[in-house]
């Protein structure tokens, strides 16, 4: 053989590709389906792709369009890779880690010397792990010594879990592994779009179906889900409540009440059947757009069905009065007894990938590690000797999200350390929003790109993506699991733990964050979480892969944890649930002759949250490029517009122009728009801020809107 052949054989060899698997999870919705990262490595370039992995314990191996091109984002040349400062002229400079941490804490001091601890807020994410959730709680306590944190998870959860919190004495987003969905003999799904915002969980209620089980979907739009559905209940946004109230009504004049259970397992129930008595179906029929033979329907097909099952998301949640909306579904629930057993339970459909684990570690204004509460003495002085500081040291709660913004817009906030959020975008009245943070003396963002918000950032820090994170993520059931790194971080990025290390340190309290590993936070949350609600204290990383994941509550390392919750009591002290008569309540906003319309805001099956990521996935963004108003035929031929053409739409807090998509399969009073785009695109410019009493969740679902031709 030649040397020139042997040259070329041996050139060609180097070139030729060998593949490297690693297994991760999903950065996007509450399922965190596991999935293979393939890396094709040459010589000269890796090529990557991403394929469902069979073991998954909870989707056998599906993955939606987003899980198949989450690994695009991660590897985008415009990632954030190094520290930047905005210079005078407004652009960014690059400078190193160094003078970064140097300058803020010479910022933070500053300020906090002037105006008081409490004038340095942090805002975080519910994508970030349980570890990282954790840390920023007590970042926020023990390095900046402030109230105010809170988290973007706040318009996702809260108001499901103040409702379960009050019935139950507990919240965990479903009570029952999802793989007892198919025992269910009935389902209702309100205000829940599964098959385009966790489509790989799709099957179970499939597989229900075709097991003889009636699905009743309780939604303003005809959507995907409304596919498997045997009743589509069209209810005017804001009503849920109403609704809910007729099918109570039937189901204690008919005989359907589980009458042994409601008496051993539960309070409250003469003064429920008191506020039924005074329901007249007429009335609902009326308030809701749903006709009196309808509920009479749908409360058949639940109080009729041996098991079954309740599934609340955003829809009901995102309202003034979402705990109430809730709790009355929860009153359906357990007014049959249809809870604590195999196909009998509910489910609050998480929408970020940690939002569940998000609020139970202390990103939560008024919470601590374990669900505690920061009000609590004997919560506070748990946590306080766990962190090795005097219990009178520790802040108390501070505000919701939305508030956080109403008191930076006062002058009350004057810093703001973000991580993994883009409150721009996702907060209600975004205009608002806007002009509170560019009041800001110092704004810190920490994240991947330079999104909406981080454009008006006086720092940004490049953060890690979930390939290069490592930690514990709770998704929708309730099951943690471990998520391990996979490849290095870019450039001079850091990870996000790391990062708060790193600020703590040159803050003066490095001895309270001396980890090496995101293993090592963990292992102090599980003693932070010990004995509290969400108590995962019999959880180690070894643990968790060697079982796929484990439920919380789990007390010791000898436990099981808890797939099923409630089987023989409730976490109040008696240990029953409280049934309570919900009153409907209007939306703050009713349609009028200025503004005819009631607006309502969702997601597709492309995007996710703020779209800081999926827009940044060319596969995604193209087959969902901007926002689309959707309105019904007849309301759009009343108004002058046609499909394809473009509509202004306008509530009392501002106005976009929106791309019009007609269709059938929405209310004749009401129009939908997707939440996922900023600037001229976001949605959010129009919503309302007003604030449930209870969680302080802000109502995202309904506002009353004008529209005309653009």
């Amino acid at each position: 053989m030649s040397d020139f052949l042997k040259h070329f054989q041996k050139q060609q060899a180097s070139l030729s590709p060998r593949e490297i698997v690693r297994q991760t999870e999903c950065p996007y919705c509450s399922v965190q389906c596991t999935m293979n990262l393939h890396e094709e490595k040459s010589i000269r370039v890796s090529r990557y792709s991403v394929t469902a992995r069979k073991e998954d314990p909870v989707t056998d191996g599906r993955l939606c369009v987003k899980g198949l091109n989450a690994h695009t984002h991660v590897l985008d040349d415009r990632r954030l890779k190094q520290p930047m400062v905005r210079g005078r002229d407004g652009k960014l400079l690059n400078v190193s880690w160094e003078s970064a941490l140097e300058q803020i804490r010479i910022q933070v001091q500053s300020l906090q010397e002037r105006y008081g601890n409490d004038t340095i807020g942090v805002y975080g994410g519910g994508s970030l792990t349980n570890e990282e959730s954790y840390l920023l709680g007590k970042f926020a306590r023990i390095a900046l010594q402030t109230k105010y944190i809170d988290y973007n998870g706040r318009f996702c959860m809260s108001a499901a879990a103040g409702a379960s919190n009050l019935t139950f004495g507990i919240d965990r987003g479903l009570t029952n592994p999802l793989s007892e969905v198919p025992l269910a003999k009935c389902i209702i799904l309100a205000g829940t779009n599964i098959a385009e915002c966790q489509p790989t969980i799709m099957q179970y209620f499939r597989k229900a179906r075709q097991e003889g089980c009636k699905i009743i979907v309780i939604d303003p739009r005809e959507t995907a889900t409304c596919s498997i559905a045997d009743l589509h209940l069209k209810v005017k946004p804001g009503y849920d409540a109403a609704l809910v109230n007729g099918m109570l009504k039937v189901i204690l004049e008919e005989g359907y009440v589980d009458e042994s259970f409601v008496r051993e397992r539960t309070n409250g129930f003469d003064e429920l059947a008191e506020h039924l008595k005074r329901i007249s179906l007429s009335e609902v029929a009326a308030l809701t757009g749903i006709s009196p033979q309808s509920i009479m329907e749908a409360a058949r097909m639940y109080g009729e069905a041996e098991t079954g099952m309740v599934f609340t998301a955003r829809g009901v949640e995102q309202h003034a009065s979402g705990v109430a909306n809730v709790r009355n579904f929860l009153n359906l629930v357990l007014l049959t007894g249809k809870i604590g057993k195999p196909g009998c339970g509910y489910g609050a459909i998480t929408g970020q990938a940690n939002g569940q684990g998000g609020r139970e570690h202390g990103q939560k204004a008024d919470q601590l590690p374990g669900y505690r509460l920061i009000e609590n003495p004997e919560h506070r002085a748990y946590i306080a000797k766990v962190w090795g500081v005097p219990e009178d040291q520790l802040p108390m709660k501070g505000l919701s999200a939305y508030e956080m913004m109403e008191a930076i817009h006062r002058g009350e906030i004057k810093g703001l350390i973000i991580l993994g959020s883009n409150p721009i975008v996702s907060n209600p009245n975004s205009h608002l929003v806007e002009k509170a943070l560019k009041k800001l003396k110092f704004l810190l963002v920490i994240d991947l790109f330079e999104s909406e918000t981080a454009k008006l950032a006086h720092m940004l820090l490049p953060g890690s993506a979930y390939l290069e994170d490592e930690g514990t993520m709770t998704q929708l059931e309730g099951r943690v699991m471990v998520r391990r790194a996979v490849k290095p971080l870019p450039g001079k990025a850091r990870l996000d733990w790391r990062i708060l290390c790193d600020i703590a340190q040159v803050l003066g309290k490095g001895q309270y964050f001396e980890y090496r590993s995101a293993e090592e936070i963990f292992d102090e949350l599980r003693i932070a979480s010990k004995g509290g609600k969400a108590d995962y204290y019999g959880m180690t990383y070894e643990r968790l892969e060697q079982q796929h994941g484990m439920f919380w509550p789990c007390p010791e390392e000898a436990h099981a944890g808890t797939p099923r919750m409630f089987e023989d009591g409730f976490a109040h002290a008696d240990g029953k649930a409280k049934l309570a008569p919900i009153e409907h309540q209007n939306p703050k906003e009713v349609a009028n002759r200025k503004y005819p319309y009631l607006l309502t805001t969702g997601r597709v099956l492309q995007h996710y949250l703020s779209g800081v990521q999926t827009r940044n996935t060319p596969e995604l963004n193209s087959k969902y490029p901007e926002p689309l108003l959707e309105i019904h035929p007849d309301a759009a031929a009343e108004l002058g517009l046609v499909h394809g053409g473009h509509a202004k739409v306008a509530s009392k807090r501002g106005s976009i122009r929106l791309k019009v998509k007609v269709s059938s399969k929405i209310r004749l009073d009401t129009v939908f728009v997707a939440m996922h785009w900023g600037g001229d695109g976001c949605i959010n410019r129009l919503t309302n801020p007003s604030l449930d009493p209870v969680c302080r969740m802000p109502e995202f679902k309904v506002c009353a809107v004008q529209i005309a031709p653009s």
